[in-house]
């Protein structure tokens, strides 16, 4: 009965795309290309929240968070201390966007590192209510940080990549700055692929998530491990955190909606699980745009956060572990 009644759900969205597409196809193709583009975002997010969860099995829902409050420290870099505008050379701003992310990098791994060792390590053992309110908890404490710090408004960079058309073709066109957002995901997504599958660090990863306590008695160091996951869980939010800036502007609670959306597509994806992230984050991404941009009988960006976690519901009851995620034995 249920099977039924998602595929009837599916198969409405698509004659719902199919209608949109055959009455407005430009429209159609720019809100798919808008989609992808802050889909790739929300992957990077996503896979902070997976990484983590695959090995601790803890929702960090600071995460989001870490993310604002890395692309806040970026416009710091950006503005004041590398002086970047939209007159500044060419190669002044790719010697300046890298040098950003690589400090952003650096800080969100560094904070979330610092989150781990002081609010859940001491928590490890503990009921998962206890550390689920910890993570809530640490999650205020950042915002007022990013609010103490930069104030209430949202803050914004000069446009340093152009917004000048990558192609356009009868109507439908690209922009460089959105190009510039998947350039920088998709190397992303392969290093952590690759570190996560073929490297020693990952092995360890992996081999503490199936069994910490034998992970510990191969000899592998669980602690170091786990902080390891953390910190390149939040050089993730300062890589997707200094690409949203690129595009849209921050402000102390960004990360907040942000991440739940990013969680929402961990979710959909099948949390634990990197590609799972991914597609969930471009996914979530399609909706949002097709929601907001389409022109025939769609809700409206008033409607984008409820249709988000509407859908997140639904995965949780009639599909807990996600698209790509296996049914283990909890039905998680």
């Amino acid at each position: 009965m249920f099977s039924i009644l998602g595929l009837v759900f599916v198969l409405l969205i698509l004659v719902w795309l199919a209608v949109n597409l055959w009455r407005t196809p430009v429209d159609f193709f720019n809100v798919f290309l808008i989609g992808l583009t802050i889909g790739c975002v929300y992957a990077l997010i996503a896979l902070g929240y997976t990484l983590v969860y695959g090995i601790l099995q803890l929702i960090n829902f600071a995460h989001g968070d870490v993310f604002a409050l890395s692309g806040l420290f970026a416009t710091t870099i950006i503005t004041s201390l590398l002086g970047l505008t939209a007159a500044t050379s060419a190669i002044g701003i790719v010697g300046g966007l890298t040098l950003t992310f690589l400090i952003a990098m650096t800080f969100g791994a560094g904070i979330n590192a610092g989150i781990e060792f002081v609010a859940y390590r001491r928590l490890r053992h503990a009921p998962r209510l206890s550390v689920l309110i910890t993570a809530v908890g640490m999650s205020f404490i950042l915002q007022n940080v990013g609010q103490a710090f930069y104030g209430a408004n949202y803050i914004s960079v000069d446009k340093l990549i152009p917004d000048s058309h990558v192609f356009s073709i009868k109507g439908v066109h690209y922009e460089w700055d959105s190009l510039f957002v998947i350039l920088m995901t998709i190397p992303t997504l392969i290093v952590l692929t690759w570190l996560v599958s073929s490297t020693r660090q990952g092995k360890a990863m992996r081999a503490t998530s199936q069994d910490p306590q034998a992970a510990s008695i191969m000899g592998i160091n669980v602690n170091r491990t786990i902080t390891f996951t953390f910190a390149l869980a939040g050089a993730l939010a300062g890589v997707g955190a200094t690409l949203y800036l690129v595009e849209f502007n921050i402000r102390y609670d960004t990360g907040f909606t942000l991440g739940l959306i990013a969680f929402t597509a961990a979710v959909v994806g099948g949390i634990g699980n990197l590609p799972g992230a991914v597609l969930g984050g471009i996914l979530i991404g399609l909706i949002q745009a097709f929601n907001e941009g389409l022109s025939w009988n769609a809700p409206g960006g008033d409607w984008t956060r409820s249709i988000v976690f509407v859908i997140l519901i639904i995965i949780l009851v009639f599909r807990p572990e996600g698209l790509l995620g296996e049914r283990t034995p909890e039905g998680a």
